[in-house]
């Protein structure tokens, strides 16, 4: 048993068509989504709309994104935030707590909690009794999903292996796979990875075609490129 059931993009509601992110055919030509695995993986180039999505489906099942505000920007889409409340969330059931993890977020929160242990040095015993930021950028967020995924929950994780070496990977995909047994924790993840694209028994969305629909990992770009790469590396090389 799982526990995100399914996500429906109610389009006939959308507030508009010109702007982003309502202006991605993605948004326009699919329907819904079904979790029918423990682990979804997202996978598609940069600007496909995946991480777009992900981030709505976390506020659209009540999943508070830890994000500093305090920053100006030349211009402002009154739009950008809004597709959560186009998405219908489907449970198994009920809702149950979780957590987004994106870089930039993740350094947020990271930062917050330095702030919080300044007058509750406890706080950081739940990721390992150390400060986050005097780690390393891959050892923190290791140090983050060691102790974060060992609850039940939804988790939503937006490009992970951005600072992760191959060996971190791995050891987050073993934490994903294991989490995830029995229903404990469900996990949807938007990633580049071939490594963390080979979760066994995910259900893999392919962004790069509409409507988005499921792949083999044997048949993601991703794996192809990577397997031709180290296979015939010559080819890339420049003199």
């Amino acid at each position: 048993m799982y526990h995100l059931n399914s996500i429906e993009l109610e389009a006939e509601q959308y507030p508009t068509r010109e702007h982003y992110p309502f202006n991605l055919p993605l948004f326009a030509e699919t329907k819904k989504l079904d979790f029918t695995n423990p682990v979804t993986l997202f996978v598609g180039q940069n600007g496909s709309g995946k991480s777009t999505l992900l981030e709505a489906i976390a506020v659209a099942a009540g999943i508070y994104i830890w994000r500093n505000n305090m920053t100006s920007r030349y211009m402002v889409n009154r739009y950008e935030a809004t597709l959560h409340r186009y998405l219908k969330v489907s449970w198994v059931n009920g809702s149950v707590p979780g957590s987004f993890f994106g870089a930039q977020i993740f350094k947020d929160f990271a930062s917050m909690l330095e702030e919080w242990a300044t007058t509750d040095p406890g706080q950081l015993e739940f990721f390992g009794g150390k400060s986050l930021i005097s780690q390393s950028h891959g050892q923190s967020l290791m140090s983050f999903f060691r102790s974060r995924y060992k609850l039940k929950g939804l988790y939503l994780l937006d490009e992970p292996e951005t600072a992760l070496s191959p060996s971190s990977q791995l050891e987050l995909h073993r934490l994903i796979s294991e989490n995830s047994k029995g229903g404990h924790a469900q996990f949807i993840v938007a990633t580049h990875s071939p490594i963390l694209l080979a979760c066994k028994n995910a259900t893999i969305y392919n962004f790069d075609q509409m409507p988005v629909s499921e792949v083999k990992y044997e048949d993601t770009e991703h794996f192809r490129v990577y397997r031709d790469f180290l296979n015939h590396r010559e080819k890339y090389l420049m003199d």
